[in-house]
């Protein structure tokens, strides 16, 4: 599966957040909960060293729970706090604000004691496609950052006031030079953190259906009545057009409309709660060099 990985604005969008690190107290990393592996940008450990770092696990509501509960286990195993999250409601809302001002609490008292009220600058990263202006304009409560849902909404740097001693920076989606281990390309893709239409989506969404039959094989058979255990992944394509009724002339399934469907209806959650990544898989990719 080739993919376009890294293009030209990556480069730009990375000096920026090096150039703007100075004026930051606390980087914050959206990551996608149902790929909490392939969404983390693995130059981020370089880049932020010496940054007290938060990692938020958004889109909770589309992951299995379990698998999240292990995963912010295991972001706390490595220092880095987090916490589940859905940006789309308030549930999480004053937890988070509470984590991100309790990350410099310290440093903020101390400054208190000799009489200055700081204000915590908090730097929003993550890849294209993961939530974060849209986690920012829940926590500021209006919509004061671009959001979209495709990659490559956000194309600059924006300041966001949440309150008089708290202010977010929205970042653009930053990738990695090298995208070499497949299993975590191809759990990019099926979450739509990379672009559809530079991809060929029936064998997206055959490969999908494949990975799909060994996780949750009851969730799928009960939505897309035709498929089987043990078939081919261009079998399962074809075995969603069946159930879906998707024909064209002459009975030939049509695999473009259905490979669309399987995925949107994937990335909606209405196949079921899956993570795709597994706790403890060490990837293959990501030296940044």
């Amino acid at each position: 599966m080739l993919i376009q990985w890294y293009p030209g604005h990556m480069a730009k969008a990375r000096r920026m957040l090096v150039e703007n690190l100075k004026l930051i107290d606390v980087v914050v990393e959206i990551v996608d909960a149902r790929a909490p592996i392939a969404t983390r940008n693995p130059d981020f450990d370089d880049l932020f060293t010496g940054k007290k770092r938060i990692a938020l696990l958004n889109k909770s509501d589309l992951a299995d729970p379990a698998a999240t509960k292990a995963f912010i286990r295991a972001f706390k195993e490595q220092g880095v706090k987090a916490m589940e999250f859905v940006a789309t409601n308030s549930a999480k809302k004053a937890a988070a604000v509470e984590l991100l001002q309790g990350a410099v609490q310290e440093e903020v008292d101390r400054l208190l004691q000799k009489g200055v009220r700081k204000t915590v600058r908090v730097m929003v990263v993550g890849i294209p496609n993961v939530g974060k202006s849209t986690f920012i304009n829940r926590i500021a409560g209006v919509n004061r950052a671009q959001v979209g849902d495709k990659p490559g909404v956000t194309k600059g740097k924006q300041w966001v006031k949440v309150g008089p001693y708290l202010e977010l920076m929205d970042t653009p989606g930053l990738l990695w030079p090298k995208l070499e281990d497949e299993l975590l390309a191809r759990h990019l893709a099926f979450i739509g953190s990379i672009k559809d239409d530079i991809m060929d989506v029936e064998q997206l969404a055959a490969l999908l259906l494949q990975e799909l039959m060994a996780l949750c094989p009851d969730a799928l058979t009960a939505r897309y009545k035709k498929l089987e255990a043990g078939m081919e992944p261009h079998a399962l394509l074809e075995g969603v057009c069946q159930s879906r009724g998707f024909l064209l002339s002459g009975g030939l399934p049509d695999t473009e409309r259905g490979a669309r469907i399987a995925l949107d209806e994937f990335r909606a959650g209405k196949i079921a709660r899956i993570t795709l990544d597994k706790p403890g898989y060490e990837r293959q990719d990501g030296d940044g060099k």
